[in-house]
């Protein structure tokens, strides 16, 4: 598959809830992994950590929707308090990273955010199946392969709505 322009994948992508059971080849995974890696961080501490989930019995232990599950593979994205105040931004960062270079290779994404209100809470239940260290939190995860529907156009606000000129309510 031939990579598509940046502005093409963000207007293309869409959550992705049925895929599939074709496999995604490891050098798929490694292009969309790639684009997480070098994604920017605040000082450049780059925070995060993916796990690479193909085995179904892990897949099945996560306790994830059953949709997600049957994906052939998810991904979960760890980031480490410890590596500066900025770490769920530069984790949201990468994980947007990934998935726009998923969609440019003709992948589905699904975002599903593990972060709750008050940021402290995370799914203890995917860190002990996984062996993610306590320290750490999952910020998000997302089943990824070959979609299986059409995609379909979603609403989006117009510019109007959401850009403002030299001050809010400018125009």
């Amino acid at each position: 598959m031939v990579p598509i322009k940046v502005i093409e994948a963000i207007r293309e992508r869409r959550s992705i809830r049925k895929f599939k059971k074709e496999p995604v080849s490891d050098e798929l995974i490694t292009r969309v992994m790639e684009a997480a890696r070098l994604a920017p961080s605040g000082s450049n501490m780059q925070p995060w950590h993916f796990i690479v989930v193909r085995d179904p019995g892990i897949k099945s232990k996560m306790g994830l929707h059953k949709w997600a599950e049957e994906a052939p593979v998810i991904i979960v994205c760890c980031i480490d308090p410890k590596e500066g105040r900025w770490y769920i931004v530069d984790g949201s960062i990468a994980f947007t990273h990934m998935v726009l270079e998923a969609t440019s290779l003709g992948l589905g994404t699904c975002w599903m955010g593990r972060l709750y209100e008050n940021l402290g809470e995370t799914d203890e239940r995917i860190k002990d199946v996984l062996g993610i260290p306590d320290h750490m939190r999952v910020l998000a995860i997302t089943p990824l392969g070959h979609h299986d529907k059409p995609l379909r156009q979603t609403r989006r606000k117009s510019m109007d709505e959401i850009v403002h000129h030299e001050r809010f309510g400018g125009v």
